[in-house]
C-alpha cells in the first residue's frame, strides 16, 4: 500500500491528464524520491483493456537497441535496421489505436541515460501530424539531470511538446512522521515506536527520501532492538547513518 503523501499524489494527478492528452510527459526526481513507484502505481491503475503500457526500464544502449525493447513489448519480430524497427513499431501503434481501441503508453525509467539520438526518434515516434489525435503517451522518467539536458539547444523540438512536467519531491517533517507510522501498521504495530528526536534526524539525514528513510529507519530499527530498547532515539539514528556510511 503506497503512502499517499503531497507529492506521489500530485504527481498522480499530472499524470492522469497526461493520459488523456496522449502527449509527452516528463517525472524526474533525485534517487529514491519514488519515480519509479509512481509508474508501477501508474500502470496498476489503468484498465487493460483501455490501456496499453509498455514499460522500458533500461536506457543504456543505442538506438536499436531501444527499438528492440520497445519491439518485444509489442510483440514485434526483431528487425535488421532502423528505418524497418521504426515503422514497425508504428504501425503496430496505429493498430492498437484503430483496431483495438486501446490506448498505447510508453514508460521510459531512468531516461536521463538515454542518448540524444534515441531522444530525437521518441519525439518522431509520438509525431502523428496528419491524425486528429495522437496515438501515443510518452512518459519520460529520469534524475533531475533530464531536465537540463532537455534544456538544452539541440532538445528544443521536443521540449516544445512536454505537455506535463513534474518534478518529485521529499517528503515533509510531518510526512515522514505519517510515513514511519504508515509502515508500521502495514507490519501489524500500532505502537509509537520512533521518538520525535528521532524522526527529526531521520528527516535531516534523507531530506525526505522515501528510499533512504527506509533504509535508515530500518537500520536504526536493528540497532534499538539490539539494545532491548522500546522506542527508536536520536541516538539509535546517529548509529544506523554510521552503519549505513561508506
Amino acid at each position: 500500500e503506497l503512502y499517499p503523501s503531497t507529492t506521489i499524489t500530485e504527481a498522480q494527478a499530472r499524470l492522469e491528464h497526461l493520459l488523456e492528452l496522449r502527449a509527452i510527459g516528463l517525472v524526474t526526481g533525485e534517487a529514491g524520491s519514488g519515480k519509479t513507484t509512481v509508474c508501477r502505481k501508474l500502470s496498476a491503475s489503468l484498465h487493460p483493456g483501455l490501456y496499453r503500457v509498455f514499460y522500458i526500464p533500461l536506457s543504456t544502449g543505442n538506438i536499436m537497441d531501444m527499438y528492440k525493447s520497445i519491439g518485444w513489448e509489442l510483440g514485434l519480430p526483431t528487425e535488421r535496421n532502423r528505418a524497418a524497427a521504426f515503422r514497425a513499431i508504428r504501425t503496430e501503434i496505429t493498430r492498437l489505436t484503430l483496431e483495438t481501441g486501446q490506448r498505447p503508453v510508453l514508460i521510459i525509467d531512468e531516461a536521463h541515460h538515454l542518448r540524444n539520438e534515441i531522444l530525437e526518434d521518441l519525439r518522431l515516434l509520438t509525431n502523428y501530424r496528419m491524425d486528429s489525435e495522437n496515438r501515443l503517451c510518452l512518459l519520460l522518467v529520469g534524475l533531475t539531470e533530464l531536465r537540463r539536458r532537455l534544456a538544452m539547444a539541440v532538445h528544443e523540438s521536443l521540449a516544445q511538446r512536454i505537455v506535463v512536467r513534474y518534478h518529485l519531491t521529499g517528503l515533509t517533517r510531518e510526512e515522514v512522521s505519517e510515513y514511519l507510522t504508515h509502515r508500521l501498521r502495514l507490519v501489524g504495530c500500532e505502537l509509537p515506536l520512533f521518538e520525535p528526536p528521532a524522526i527529526e534526524a531521520i528527516f535531516q539525514d534523507t531530506q525526505g527520501r522515501v528510499r533512504k528513510i527506509n533504509t535508515l529507519a530500518h537500520y536504526a530499527l536493528t540497532s534499538g532492538a539490539i539494545d532491548k530498547a522500546k522506542t527508536i532515539t536520536a541516538e539509535h539514528v546517529r548509529m544506523a547513518r554510521e552503519e549505513i556510511t561508506p
